[in-house]
């Protein structure tokens, strides 16, 4: 256990220290920069007033859609569905204008409509995953197309569940990664600049928990056990896959469920992060080399009265993971990342806030968003819990799902058509 906390620290201390002096003024895709929605913003409120925070603007015009928002060099990119069709859109970072938008394909028509995935940007190219599994890549400053590919037709892609395709692309060096979910592509590399196929990942038998196919969470980077590797939460469970030639390297399945995997995992060092809702519970999992590929084990194991995420996420401040605990709940925890233990929150913890909540972090705060339309501000700290204020969205009518974005000193939250902003910074 002390060699698991000292690595853990170490770990921990390198995140922070790079996040300090390399981050960049923007939120370039999903989840942020390093895709583990922790913010480098300072001097942000410590209380919100009875009202919330200041409403700096708003704009309208987005159509329905959960999406959250990528945001750099004065553009906020998302997606909306208008009538029939899907668009990839971009607006102007000051007054929230619509610059462009491009269709992706065909609208997602049922209770709970609209795209998922964020645009990712990489440069003078975007690159965004509609929810019929289209992945198309377009100019940033134009919209103009550039190539598309498709997750189902092209790899034989498909979804554990009904909800459809909803994953953010990841972007790395000249590759974008994405997840068809096919037993012969479960991941696959594409050529950023053409969408050419570099390679893909057959993977075998991946247990019995959960389902085929696709899940509804996104690639992230692991360097556990010394390997560059995509780590994914699938329908049956978390994978890690090599990044220089797709080889498929480890897998654990007893965090899937049956009916929707959502979470993003939470990488750092040589450990993963992993839950799901419905009553399943959560893992840490320890990587190693073996042989000349890489074992994940289980460190530990919460149950699902102890933790699950359904969704919203969960996120790393120092040596503890705080998120929602709680099937469509969103209980705020805080917990012991080297032991798990719990050191505050969960089940008996209440607030203002009902339904699942996502969160995001940023200078030693968490932003909890519920379903309801509640915002929340509670301090990230062990010494308990510590809400510091709230406000409801105004215009709620369906789930309020789309992952916040701390930024520039502004909180920046999609609600279906309409984005709003407000002021966070101590000088607003």
């Amino acid at each position: 256990m002390k060699r698991l906390r000292s690595l853990l620290a170490f770990s921990v201390v390198t995140m922070v220290a790079g996040a300090s002096t390399g981050a960049q003024p923007a939120w370039p895709q999903w989840h942020g920069p390093k895709r583990d929605n922790v913010s480098t913003e300072t001097g942000l409120l410590r209380q919100w007033g009875p009202n919330g925070p200041a409403l700096a603007w708003q704009a309208s015009g987005l159509g329905l859609g959960f999406s959250s928002l990528a945001i750099t060099n004065g553009r906020i990119f998302t997606m909306g569905d208008h009538g029939a069709e899907q668009f990839i859109e971009a607006l102007d970072a000051q007054s929230g204008k619509m610059v462009w938008k491009t269709k992706v394909g065909p609208s997602h028509e049922d209770e709970y409509g609209g795209p998922r995935s964020t645009p990712t940007v990489d440069g003078a190219l975007l690159y965004a995953v509609g929810t019929e599994g289209d992945l198309v890549c377009l100019e940033t400053a134009t919209g103009k197309e550039v190539w598309r590919r498709s997750l189902s037709k092209d790899f034989g892609g498909r979804m554990m569940s009904d909800w459809k395709f909803s994953e953010s692309p990841l972007v790395d060096g000249d590759r974008v990664i994405v997840t068809p979910g096919a037993r012969e592509a479960t991941l696959v590399a594409l050529d950023k600049k053409t969408g050419k196929e570099v390679w893909r990942t057959a993977t075998p038998d991946l247990g019995p928990g959960g389902r085929d196919g696709a899940a509804y969470s996104s690639v992230v980077i692991s360097n556990g056990a010394g390997v560059k590797q995509y780590v994914q939460l699938l329908g049956r469970g978390v994978i890690g896959v090599r990044a220089s030639d797709g080889k498929f390297l480890w897998n654990y399945n007893r965090v899937a469920n049956q009916v929707a995997n959502i979470a993003t995992p939470l990488v750092s060092g040589d450990y993963v992060f992993a839950s799901t809702g419905y009553q399943t519970g959560a893992a840490m999992l320890k990587l190693a080399k073996s042989g000349e590929g890489v074992s994940a084990t289980e460190a530990y194991w919460l149950d699902g009265k102890t933790f699950q995420n359904h969704h919203g996420g969960y996120v790393l401040v120092g040596q503890h993971i705080y998120g929602g605990h709680g099937h469509r709940r969103g209980a705020p925890i805080c917990i012991d990342m080297v032991s798990g233990k719990i050191v505050w929150g969960g089940e008996g913890t209440r607030n203002e806030g009902t339904g699942s909540a996502a969160v995001t972090t940023a200078d030693n705060l968490l932003f909890f968003r519920y379903e309801d339309g509640t915002m929340m501000l509670i301090e990230a700290t062990p010494k308990g819990y510590q809400p510091k204020g709230h406000f409801k969205i105004p215009g709620v009518s369906r789930p309020s799902w789309s992952h916040p974005v701390v930024l520039g000193g502004k909180l920046y939250l999609r609600e279906d058509d309409k984005l709003l902003v407000y002021n966070v910074s101590q000088g607003s």
